[in-house]
Formats: C-alpha cells, structure tokens, sequence
C-alpha cells in the first residue's frame, strides 16, 4: 500500500492504519485493537520500519520506506535558515517538544507550531516515544533525512506528484481534483491537470470524477 494515515479523516480519500487494524472506519476507543494501534504508531518508526509523522493530510500518517524518496521529491521543503528547532536537533540529536523548548527558550505554542510546519515540509519525522514526561510518553522527533536513508538524487518533483497520483487513484478507485488536492495539499488546478495525465475522467454534473485508465 505504501500510505495509509493513522485514522480516518473526513474528507480524506486516504486508508487508514486503523481501518487496517480493526477493519472498521469509525473509531472506537473500546475495541481490542487499539492496544496494538498505540504500540505500532510509535514501535513502527522506532525500530525504523516505517516512517511516521503529520505526513499528508496535515495528519499523521504512515509512509513505507520504499515510497518516501517519492513523497520528499513530491512535497519537500528546506526549513528556513537558522531556524532554530531544526538547528536544536541538528546539534543535540532527536528532541521531544519539552526538551525543544528547554533548548531553544520557544513558547510551547511556537515549538507545537513549528514541529507541525516541519512535518508538513517533510523535513521532521517520529523517532520515538520517550516513556518519560506524560502518562502516555512524550514523542520524540528527529531530522527526516538522518533517520531515513535517502537516495542522493531523488526523482523529479512533477514525476513524484504524478507517481503518488497513481498511487492515490489506485487506493481509491475513483477520485476527484478536490481528494486528490485534500490528500497533498496540492491546488486542485495542478491536482486536475496530473489527473488528466494519468486517468480517465467523466462528466459528473459539473465536476469531473477520474478513474485508472483501462
């Protein structure tokens, strides 16, 4: 599969670990399964065979090695220089959001805030969870790059986007510009136009649904 986040979300034409683990799409919090959910969110990147992070969909997700070099060349970014959470863990290697703050003096709110960005742009990953500082752990993050080996010239960004929508349209079966776009943050323009290249698409009262070409 390659990419599956770690719980629905509405609106997000994207599996789920939970739907995989449970075999439901809503989820419930009583069921059996959630034990092994908890364990393999943070025992997956920790014994590094897959990464996890607010990958996609602003969400967590879960990203199999073999796909990642794909999604960086896809929705990379460098953070901006000097910024300092980055810089904290360059120098004092993976941090937890309390451990960030002590180290750069940043307000809880701007760490969250920058951890997200950071994330988003694929440039911070889970590394672990640190059993200490909360009930439930605290999680630890580390540089993308350094904990997952990546090849020194990653595809072209416009093949990427286009191999994850193959990807994306094989999940689903069929999938609008506006899924398409939810799932990668992509502008639905650029989501049609990829979708044209690689799909089919039909007339649906306005709007134009796609599916794998036959």
């Amino acid at each position: 599969m390659g990419l599956a986040l770690l719980f629905p979300k509405a609106d997000v034409v994207a599996p789920s670990l939970w739907e995989q683990v449970a075999g439901i799409q809503h989820v419930d919090w009583n069921r059996e399964e959630i034990n092994f959910f908890w364990w393999a969110k943070d025992e997956l990147p920790a014994r590094g065979l897959t990464c996890v992070g607010k990958h996609v969909a602003r969400s967590a997700a879960c990203i199999s090695p073999r796909l990642l070099p794909t999604l960086v060349a896809a929705n990379g970014e460098e953070a901006e220089e000097g910024d300092p959470v980055v810089e904290a863990i360059r120098a004092l290697g993976p941090l937890s959001g309390p451990q960030l703050r002590e180290a750069t003096g940043l307000e809880k709110k701007v760490v969250d805030r920058s951890i997200a960005t950071l994330h988003h742009r694929l440039v911070l990953t889970n590394d672990h969870l640190d059993p200490e500082g909360s009930t439930w752990g605290t999680l630890v993050h580390e540089l993308l790059a350094r904990k997952w080996k990546l090849p020194k010239k990653l595809p072209a960004r416009e093949d990427a986007r286009r191999e994850l929508t193959r990807l994306v349209l094989q999940l689903a079966g069929e999938l609008t510009p506006a899924d398409l776009a939810g799932v990668f943050g992509w502008r639905r323009k650029e989501s049609a136009a990829l979708l044209d290249d690689v799909a089919e698409g039909r007339d649906a009262d306005g709007y134009t649904i796609y599916a794998p070409r036959r």
